[in-house]
């Protein structure tokens, strides 16, 4: 299971603490930018059970790197990333933005984790813009020039869209339509030489995961190795000042995914168990939560019965 947005806030940092102390948490991705990294640094390496990857920013955020660097990625207005994904996008379909600067940048953030001393597991990319074979290749080639072989898939499957069924249908469509891209995703990862799970869980439900949702997900999972998405959180002062829609939600979020512990079947593991050979292999025929693992033929129901939102 990892949580997005490590360093965000000081709320966030400190839901991720309590969620991997109470043994729910896996996985985190770091922001090298972002106003409380150097408190979510000094805690990943106080952790060293926790996973940590680079949460690579591109857009709505401050470049690790000088902006006459890159300046393909930078909105000359504000000096800093372009505040939305549409702007983003619209840049990178008509060929703006350059793919070495991408790398650079990608690589620039990694690199700053690094020299703190935190040992990175994966990589994945705010926005989930990697889904795109245009930052996608510029973010594997940095990821593995840093010694980095694990990369999250963005791509929500079927069967969890098909058990979100409280989400706005214009965000069901959007997501249902960008997995145009996923074998594409696939091909360029494995050509790579990555590792990645078999999808995203709870990306549709972003801002409305509750305990009914959590109960949904691992009840329709199948056998296989899934990443549910998280973004929990206390809404503090800082929380409230970033240019983020997740706030009260992620409080809900934080107190729902405590009820992951509940359920039987389940393995939860990082992205570090991707890459070594011994644990993926034990993997092979379970359900893993990054992580997510349900053993097949051992339902994944809760302890206590039927669950319901408080």
């Amino acid at each position: 299971m990892n949580a997005d947005d490590f360093g965000l806030a000081p709320g966030v940092n400190r839901a991720i603490l309590e969620l991997h102390a109470a043994e729910v948490l896996t996985s985190a991705t770091l922001m090298a930018q972002a106003p409380a990294t150097e408190e979510a640094v000094k805690m990943a390496i106080a952790m060293p059970t926790l996973g940590v990857g680079c949460h690579i920013v591109l857009l709505d955020g401050t470049p690790a790197l000088d902006r006459r660097i890159i300046p393909s990625l930078i909105d000359r207005v504000t000096g800093h990333f372009y505040p939305t994904l549409g702007s983003f996008l619209k840049r990178l379909f008509t060929a703006r933005i350059r793919s070495a600067e991408v790398e650079a940048e990608a690589a620039a953030q990694i690199a700053l984790l690094q020299s703190f001393g935190v040992r990175l597991t994966h990589v994945d990319t705010h926005k989930h813009m990697h889904m795109f074979p245009g930052i996608l290749r510029p973010v594997l080639r940095a990821a593995k020039a840093a010694g980095i072989h694990a990369i999250r898939n963005p791509f929500e499957p079927i069967w969890s869209l098909n058990a979100t069924t409280d989400a706005p249908e214009m965000r069901r469509a959007e997501i249902v339509l960008l997995r145009r891209f996923e074998s594409r995703f696939r091909r360029i990862v494995k050509e790579e030489g990555f590792e990645t799970t078999d999808g995203a869980v709870g990306v549709l439900a972003t801002g409305s995961v509750k305990i009914a949702t959590v109960h949904a997900l691992i009840t329709a999972m199948p056998e296989g190795t899934f990443e549910l998405v998280s973004h929990p959180g206390y809404r503090d002062e800082q929380l409230t000042r970033a240019n983020t829609r997740l706030l009260e939600s992620r409080e809900i979020e934080r107190n729902a995914l405590m009820a992951i512990k509940d359920y039987r079947g389940i393995d939860l593991i990082s992205f570090g168990a991707l890459c070594r050979p011994a644990d993926r292999n034990s993997l092979d025929k379970t359900t893993a939560i990054t992580g997510f693992a349900s053993t097949p033929g051992t339902e994944t129901s809760n302890q206590s019965g039927d669950i319901s939102e408080p």
